[in-house]
């Protein structure tokens, strides 16, 4: 590792161009404007502190990019890491439901299961025990509240809503690179022309990380440490994996998990929810736009690590700044922003004819968003999707379903 490390770094210089620059900016640039506001709400429905919120900020920011700079060094592929985005949308509905030290027991748990999964060299045998339609519709009930939230916010500010509503749909029919940045801009540009943005207490200062000591509970581990990783597995890192393969990128995915989960580990007692490899922005930094040649493409994973962290330790300005933003204008990123993922899961959700009666039940469960015994939804969209999908597949030979 340390060999190749070296070589790498030491071929660095000469693989870096300004596009491999840019492409990494382009990565930061999407990921902030179409999932960290998601970070923002979860953490306002939790009622964490701005120094909480901040080192939240701090933690998965700077572990994206420690990430992506040991991956795409190590492996000399453009490898980049983020934080879970299904993941942060799991906590706007589940996290005010625990303590907050029960959270980072939840997330070193998660953390810890899934760098031992990368030791363990069994990510694909997981992946078979894990019925992709199930965890799909949960994941699907998580994010479908963030895009009716976006059209309910209609009513509270249409001059701002409306437009970028119309923006990011006239960008995807263009297929536009980076739509729900191009449609922040314009909610921002509109919020400031309406006198709805308040950022007196703005301040570009440096975050400082804040230790939570973590405790541990059943319900914490059912309710949110299971949910984050299996929605770690199948919404980030398995899709990530394949935006790789398809751009001609073998990349070890154990190796992937043991750095990923190595570094949610160290991130998660500062508030980290967890690090994986990137989907949604994988593909910024793996095709030719990044850089003409394969080999050298590299350099624009590094150079998004870079990236990260010079704008993950002004963490705790971002927070701020965000903080003056409408309700309306984040409610409205949030849910186009995730409208990509929203579409995915859904549909795969519902691609396979037998037994999606069990994502239906999965998804509705948890969408309707309920505790039972103290563990949140999503769990339970887990078992009741499992539970359905059993009753409507087990035996079928032996019961076949009438025509």
């Amino acid at each position: 590792m340390l060999a190749a490390f070296a070589r790498n770094l030491r071929d660095l210089p000469g693989a870096l161009t300004p596009s491999a620059v840019l492409s990494g900016l382009l990565v930061i640039v999407i990921g902030y404007a179409s999932s960290l506001v998601i970070v923002f709400q979860a953490a306002a429905n939790a009622n964490l502190t701005p120094g909480q919120t901040s080192s939240w900020v701090l933690a998965i920011t700077v572990g994206s990019g420690l990430s992506s700079l040991i991956m795409s060094l190590w492996f000399r592929q453009p490898v980049v890491a983020a934080w879970s985005t299904p993941g942060v949308a799991l906590l706007v509905i589940s996290l005010g439901q625990y303590a907050f030290s029960e959270a980072i027991g939840a997330y070193i748990l998660a953390s810890a299961a899934i760098m031992l999964l990368g030791f363990s060299g069994l990510f694909g045998r997981v992946m078979g025990l894990l019925p992709m339609p199930i965890v799909l519709g949960m994941l699907a009930g998580i994010l479908i509240r963030f895009g009716i939230a976006a059209f309910d916010a209609i009513p509270d500010a249409p001059w701002i809503v409306l437009p970028m509503i119309v923006v990011f749909f006239v960008l995807r029919r263009r297929n536009f690179r980076a739509p729900a940045a191009i449609t922040l801009l314009v909610g921002l540009v509109l919020a400031f022309v309406s006198s709805a943005v308040h950022v007196d207490s703005f301040t570009l200062s440096l975050t400082a990380p804040e230790l939570t000591a973590p405790t541990f509970s059943l319900q914490a581990l059912l309710g949110l440490a299971l949910p984050l990783f299996a929605l770690a597995l199948t919404g980030q890192n398995a899709p990530g994996q394949a935006v790789l393969k398809n751009a001609g990128y073998d990349a070890p995915i154990d190796k992937a998990l043991i750095v990923t989960g190595g570094v949610s580990l160290l991130t998660a007692p500062f508030g980290g929810h967890g690090v994986t490899l990137a989907a949604i922005t994988a593909a910024l930094v793996t095709g030719h736009e990044a850089h003409p040649d394969k080999d050298k493409r590299y350099s624009a994973g590094v150079a998004t690590g870079v990236w990260y962290i010079v704008t993950g330790i002004f963490g705790a300005a971002l927070v701020a700044l965000f903080a003056g933003l409408p309700h309306a204008l984040i409610a409205a990123t949030a849910g186009l922003g995730l409208v990509s993922a929203i579409l995915s899961s859904l549909s795969g959700a519902m691609t396979a004819v037998e037994g999606r009666e069990g994502a239906l039940a999965a998804l509705l469960c948890t969408a309707a968003n309920f505790s039972l015994l103290g563990i949140g939804a999503p769990f339970w969209g887990l078992v009741f999707g499992l539970l359905v999908h059993f009753i409507m597949t087990w035996n079928r030979t032996k019961f076949p379903a009438k025509s």
